[in-house]
């Protein structure tokens, strides 16, 4: 089973986090909290009901203003606010490696509808015992 989210606009990158974080723990707070705000609207209107338990396989499409942000950047927080925002709906039990087997992310460009697309497809036993190679393969997605 796959299910599927759309987060509107851009979440702040690494490099916004850790200065906030700099400035003070608390600014840090208020980042993160703001961002999981946001996914969470998303993720309640969109994966209404949605309970995982099985190990999932997550896909990032991140469509950014323009190249000018590291994918590194982009990726690191949005990753880690959107599988503790899953958690926090309940859409997943944990954001642990035997609940996510592994996630991957493409950068596109899209300045007049910036965005975050989220795909989130349920494994078998044996897909989460796959390199992310093999599930790829076995998924079709080569």
């Amino acid at each position: 089973m796959e299910y599927k989210f759309i987060i509107p606009g851009r979440l702040e990158g690494l490099n916004e986090y850790t200065a906030a974080n700099r400035t003070n723990p608390y600014k840090g707070g208020k980042v993160k909290r703001d961002c999981e705000t946001t996914i969470i609207w998303s993720i309640r209107q969109q994966l209404r009901g949605v309970h995982i338990e099985k190990p999932v396989l997550i896909y990032y499409r991140f469509y950014e203003l323009n190249r000018r942000r590291d994918n590194d950047n982009i990726l690191s927080c949005a990753s880690k606010f959107v599988q503790d925002s899953l958690v926090k709906t309940k859409v997943l039990q944990d954001d642990n490696q035997s609940h996510i087997h592994n996630f991957y992310f493409d950068t596109f460009i899209d300045a007049k509808n910036p965005r975050i697309e989220v795909t989130i497809t349920e494994l078998s036993t044996e897909q989460s015992n796959m390199t992310l190679k093999e599930l790829l393969r076995d998924l079709g997605g080569d």
